[in-house]
């Protein structure tokens, strides 16, 4: 049967990141539950990756199954245009008590890149409706990652990134160097200057600045001073230009805060969070904003704001979000992200003896092994396979964002697989 599956697989679906003809390594999994993944030939693996961050509490929850269950009954989707439903209006009130008070409009959408897109269409509509329609270019950081749409694609690293390839064709942006200064430390002014001088030529011009904050997540896992924020937060006021904030990645404790954020103290003016929005059961993202950007668009020209997904707000998506953020605040979140932060530190400790190794970081939930160079995905896949954990390295990074529900046990034959691993290469 299983042979016969990965035939069709193979001869049939285009997985991300990968060749059509040739996918390299893929696991076929018949269940989750917890932490683990159920293979087709009966091996558990434990997942350190949380479905690429966003199952924050595993898999197969009981409390989150039954909210799915109920809201299925009612309705699964209803349109959004002219109808409202209470889903949506409970969980756009949720995310504003949870996220600073000025961020006080959601607008829905279906996935993290489309969050980022809806963010810089906001920008961008907010200034032309201000009577300043020239304001259109975003600046971002090196080594940054904002999605696979083109939108976002024009702010992601175009040297560094994935994306060279749609250079030609994607919107010219501004980039600046990402902040050096360790998280743990302050940022000192010189950090500042190149996109001072960006700002000072060409505010004008400039509706946005986009960044990940703390973390910079699919473009490198660098990890950086939140006094950065600060100084960003002030430069952006200073010349009237409006700040992003993409917390897809890190938002609902991944750095050990609810959002990133929190660890500056600093309010952007929108704000885009994804991935672990429904606790990884759904897809679902959303853009907030304050009233002077809803306020702004409203007034102007078109008197709305241009976007409208199909499937915005979908009430089964906003049911499974409620009962996911509900889940993590019920419990000492916290006390688990440190928990787990620290026995990530600890366990991957060795590591740092490799000579193949540039570097050991975490942060949060979040641990990472930078190597001297690039890993081969097809050669380690099986290796972390025989080692029963799931790991999927990119880059020069072999890394671990493991749900919350890990226990220490867990954690440490997730660490030690990874140091292994590396050990062999």
């Amino acid at each position: 049967m299983w042979d016969k599956l990965l035939a069709e697989d193979h001869a049939h679906v285009w997985h991300p990141y990968a060749a059509a003809s040739d996918p390299g390594v893929i696991v076929p999994v018949t269940s989750a539950s917890g932490v683990r993944l159920q293979l087709a030939d009966g091996r558990e693996l434990i997942d350190g990756m949380a479905s690429w961050w966003c199952a924050i509490h595993g898999y197969n929850h009981p409390v989150i199954n039954r909210a799915v269950s109920k809201q299925l009954e009612k309705m699964s989707h209803v349109m959004f245009g002219g109808i409202t439903h209470p889903p949506a209006v409970k969980l756009a009130k949720m995310l504003t008590d949870l996220t600073p008070a000025s961020l006080n409009r959601v607008f829905f959408s279906d996935s993290g890149s489309v969050a980022v897109e809806v963010a810089l269409k906001m920008a961008i509509q907010y200034w032309h409706a201000s009577g300043r329609p020239e304001k259109q270019k975003m600046v971002a950081l090196r080594s940054g990652y904002h999605g696979d749409t083109f939108g976002a694609m024009s702010v992601c690293d175009p040297v560094t990134g994935m994306h060279h390839l749609f250079g030609d064709v994607l919107p010219k942006q501004f980039f600046v160097a990402a902040p050096d200064a360790a998280f743990d430390a302050e940022c000192p002014e010189s950090e500042l200057h190149e996109i001072g001088d960006l700002l000072t030529e060409h505010h004008n011009d400039i509706a946005a600045v986009i960044v990940e904050p703390v973390v910079q997540g699919a473009g490198g896992m660098h990890f950086y001073s939140p006094d950065y924020l600060r100084k960003l937060r002030a430069l952006c006021d200073a010349f009237d230009v409006l700040l992003i904030f993409d917390e897809i990645a890190t938002g609902f404790g991944r750095t050990g805060k609810l959002f990133a954020l929190e660890h500056a103290q600093v309010e952007p003016d929108i704000l885009c969070l994804g991935k672990s929005l429904t606790g990884g059961y759904m897809t679902l993202a959303a853009t907030l904003c304050n009233s002077r950007i809803a306020e702004g668009i409203s007034d102007g020209e078109a008197g709305a704001f241009m976007h409208g997904p199909t499937f915005m707000g979908n009430p089964l998506a906003c049911a499974t979000a409620i009962a996911s953020i509900k889940l993590l605040l019920s419990q000492p979140w916290q006390r688990t992200v440190e928990r787990i932060g620290s026995e990530l530190a600890a366990g991957l400790a060795p590591a740092r003896e490799l000579d193949q190794v540039a570097q050991v970081r975490s942060l949060g939930a979040i641990g990472v092994i930078e190597l001297n160079s690039p890993v081969d995905l097809r050669q380690v896949t099986p290796m972390f396979v025989e080692r029963g954990v799931w790991v999927r390295p990119f880059g020069k990074l072999i890394y671990a964002m493991p749900p919350y529900v890990m226990n220490s046990e867990d954690v440490a034959t997730l660490t030690a697989a990874m140091v292994d691993v590396v050990a062999q290469l």
